[in-house]
């Protein structure tokens, strides 16, 4: 660890705007690895906040703008993704606050995060204002505990990390999988409730 250690400290800048990009495209471990190089030594605290928060905000700005703008052509089209993006629209416009502080965690759902949220009616003032929130407790918990917990990060290991970051995919994956049941008896009942006669 002392040699990857080294190589940031002699990267500097690289590094952060590495992370930088990282969090604009994706969640996962990296804010809480450059919170222990803060906390080792090799990064500022306070650019790698700055520049996670910064990545996860914006990112998920681009998304949202890139949904409003070319959702309606993906819901309309009669394809299986079509219906997806159908589904999921009916997701978030339920559970849009719950998802918007829940996407960024689980491995893998952070990539496209805020799709199904521009596909809704919230408003981008609203919305930004959720992201903002959602991004500033996202690098709290990363950043903050990379360096708060730096002296047992390395005893924790990689391993570990990833069967978290699994079993949270995996929550969200059943958790997701529930709300969709919910919504497919929802839609039947209402279904039968309009049948003539």
């Amino acid at each position: 660890m002392d040699s990857v250690l080294t190589l940031i400290n002699e990267y500097g800048m690289v590094i952060y705007a590495i992370l930088f990009s990282y969090c604009a495209l994706k969640s996962g471990w990296l804010p809480l690895f450059a919170g222990y190089a803060a906390y080792a030594g090799a990064l500022d605290v306070g650019i790698v906040a700055i520049a996670t928060f910064a990545g996860g905000y914006l990112g998920d700005e681009i998304r949202f703008v890139a949904a409003r703008k070319y959702g309606v052509h993906w819901l309309e089209r009669p394809t299986r993704l079509g219906y997806l993006f159908k589904r999921a629209k009916t997701l978030a416009d339920r559970h849009a606050v719950r998802y918007i502080f829940i996407y960024r965690y689980p491995k893998g759902l952070r990539t496209i995060g805020a799709l199904p949220i521009g596909l809704t009616d919230m408003n981008w003032s609203r919305f930004t204002f959720l992201n903002a929130s959602s991004a500033l407790l996202w690098t709290f918990i990363l950043v903050g505990g990379g360096y708060t917990f730096g002296s047992t990060f390395e005893t924790l290991g990689m391993q570990n990390l990833t069967a978290v970051s699994l079993m949270l995919l995996g929550i969200f994956l059943f958790t997701l999988y529930r709300a969709w049941l919910k919504e497919d008896r929802h839609a039947i009942k209402i279904a039968e409730d309009n049948k003539p006669g």
